[in-house]
């Protein structure tokens, strides 16, 4: 056992873990643990709004597979995480929080800056801890990083600011002594069953999900594919979790995927869905297409038994790491026959509704926009990605475009907002990014609205020398609502038209580069000219407001009906 403070316990165990970074904006509640940082060779990145921080660790972590750390001033400083701690949360990613709260000895006064953190963030994490003495501050800290490995999440790690003080005796452990890897393949007897319903089927569809990418199963899951020559589509915004340049890759499915995937999947006897939850609005009926097949047998695998047919009734479920399972399910087919012949017409049929789509997709680009079709836009820069760029996506009417046209042959290079669909995600995600891989160049994909949230973390780029390129594409307006008051409101407008700057001139004031583009012809130049310069750019794409995507829901809303006779003329039943 040794002696040390609560804050060097704190450091330490960190240091055991690996972290070499975590951010956050200064406070005073965590300063006797601040302090500590630089010589314990941790960096501390200092953001402009708490929220980055939180986005900026999950696209760390989805690059890298290791927990971020994110940490604040108790009260306003942790608050203001909840919405990218939420989005980590949604997104599987693990992340631990560094949450000082009010001093113990003031806490129920509402004291200055005080707030029941740990209430609000219990719903939003796998779980909230609460040091509840200092002797336990490394205690509990190795506990949050065991959680957040094992579930695959953000943890609380709450601490009453006055624990950070004190001396206590413990003993600094190495991450194996408590925390084990879960590399179980899964119950044998299931499968068995599930290799003999692969087997057995005619029409066999693989879905690869984020759990695919975590595990590093895909080099398995194509073997699989080669063996039953069964397509492979990829989960909502996991266009990374299987290489676009195979023959048996038929694109991403969800709200603007590929129709080649929805139409392979929709005719499927057999699912085998490895990696994903299958979450409902990643399932949803798209372009008139209601593709997820309803009497498949469907073989789910996920290491989590909660996504276990939580979503869709399944034939076999399978609670495993993804690349065990496969590995096994590999093993089991072999078995049966160990080098079956290629079924050359369901290659012809994969490669005859890939080209369908390319093509149709083309089309709709390479239609006139004034000044610029966003399509066009998202065309012209997936022309000048190499293999290890890694783009990152927002949430709204262009980012979710680019779900259409953004391929990978290389894994953990797509990180999108995903289901919690917050804005303000992808420019500091691709920080995170940078910061996991610096060899790879990072790319966000943003609307101009989102970009309103987080436009001011170029300022850290600057700072910490971050080559993000933003890609902000410009129409005035918030594209994905404006979608919807043109189809269901009469394009009555709302709060959808905005006022923007000229965001190539605001990067240049804040110390990066700066470009706006108005003309197909100048994305790719400006792109290539970004990517060469080794600097944080804003690439600003004036883009066509009228070019909109369908509406992410469009199940989800109605024609207006008005009663009260001061609105009547509102009602869609008297609109010409």
């Amino acid at each position: 056992m040794t002696r040390m403070t609560p804050s060097e316990a704190i450091a330490e165990t960190l240091v055991a873990e690996g972290v070499d970074h975590m951010s956050g904006i200064v406070g005073s509640a965590f300063m006797d643990m601040l302090d500590l940082l630089p010589n314990a060779g941790i960096r501390f990145i200092p953001v402009r709004h708490e929220q980055s921080a939180a986005h900026m660790e999950d696209g760390f972590g989805r690059v890298t597979g290791r927990a971020g750390v994110v940490v604040g001033q108790n009260g306003p400083g942790i608050t203001n995480m909840v919405t990218s701690v939420a989005a980590a949360n949604m997104a599987h990613t693990p992340l631990v929080v560094i949450s000082p709260s009010a001093g113990s000895g003031t806490v129920g006064w509402d004291g200055f800056q005080e707030a029941d953190t740990v209430s609000i963030f219990k719903p939003i994490t796998k779980a909230a801890l609460r040091v509840t003495h200092p002797n336990r501050a490394a205690d509990v800290l190795r506990t949050a990083f065991r959680i957040a490995y094992a579930e695959r999440g953000p943890v609380l790690y709450d601490i009453p600011r006055d624990y950070f003080y004190g001396e206590l005796e413990d003993e600094i452990l190495q991450p194996y002594q408590y925390r084990a890897e879960n590399r179980s393949a899964g119950s044998p007897s299931a499968l068995a069953q599930a290799a003999e319903l692969l087997a057995q089927a005619k029409r066999p569809v693989i879905i690869s999900g984020r759990g695919a990418v975590d595990s590093d199963a895909i080099p398995v899951i194509q073997q699989i594919a080669e063996y039953l020559t069964a397509p492979v589509a990829v989960s909502y915004l996991h266009n990374d979790a299987f290489p676009a340049n195979h023959p048996l890759w038929v694109g991403p499915i969800g709200y603007m995927g590929a129709k080649s995937a929805m139409h392979v999947l929709s005719q499927a006897d057999v699912v085998l869905a490895i990696g994903t939850r299958l979450s409902v609005f990643g399932t949803l009926p798209q372009y008139d297409i209601n593709y997820f097949p309803k009497q498949a047998k469907i073989i789910q695998i996920d290491i989590n038994p909660r996504h276990i047919a939580r979503t869709h009734p399944v034939e076999m479920g399978i609670v495993a790491d993804a690349q065990a399972a496969a590995e096994a399910l590999l093993q089991l087919l072999r078995a049966k026959q160990p080098n079956p012949p290629q079924n050359q017409a369901r290659l012809a049929e994969v490669q005859a509704q890939r080209t369908q789509w390319k093509d149709e997709i083309l089309s709709l680009a390479m239609t006139d926009g004034n000044p610029m079709n966003p399509r066009r836009a998202l065309l012209e820069i997936t022309k000048t990605l190499t293999k290890n760029v890694i783009v990152t996506t927002d949430i709204g009417n262009i980012a979710s475009t680019a779900n259409s046209y953004f391929t990978f042959e290389q894994s953990r290079k797509y990180l999108a907002a995903l289901t919690f669909g917050n804005c303000g995600f992808a420019y500091p995600a691709a920080m995170g990014a940078q910061l996991g891989c610096p060899d790879c160049p990072t790319v966000a994909i943003i609307g101009d609205g989102a970009w309103g949230m987080s436009l001011h973390e170029v300022s850290t780029a600057v700072e910490q020398g971050l080559p993000t390129i933003a890609c902000v594409f410009n129409n005035g307006q918030w594209g994905a609502e404006k979608k919807n008051q043109v189809d269901f409101y009469n394009n009555r407008f709302v709060g959808s038209n905005i006022q923007t700057p000229n965001f190539a001139e605001v990067a240049r004031a804040m110390g990066a580069d700066g470009v706006r583009v108005s003309h197909p012809g100048e994305v790719g130049d400006a792109m290539q000219g970004a990517l060469k310069s080794g600097r944080p750019t804003v690439l600003e794409i004036m883009v066509d407001g009228t070019q909109l995507a369908p509406p992410f829901r469009r199940d989800a809303l109605k024609l207006p009906v008005r009663l009260l006779p001061k609105y009547a003329d509102l009602d869609h039943r008297n609109q010409q």
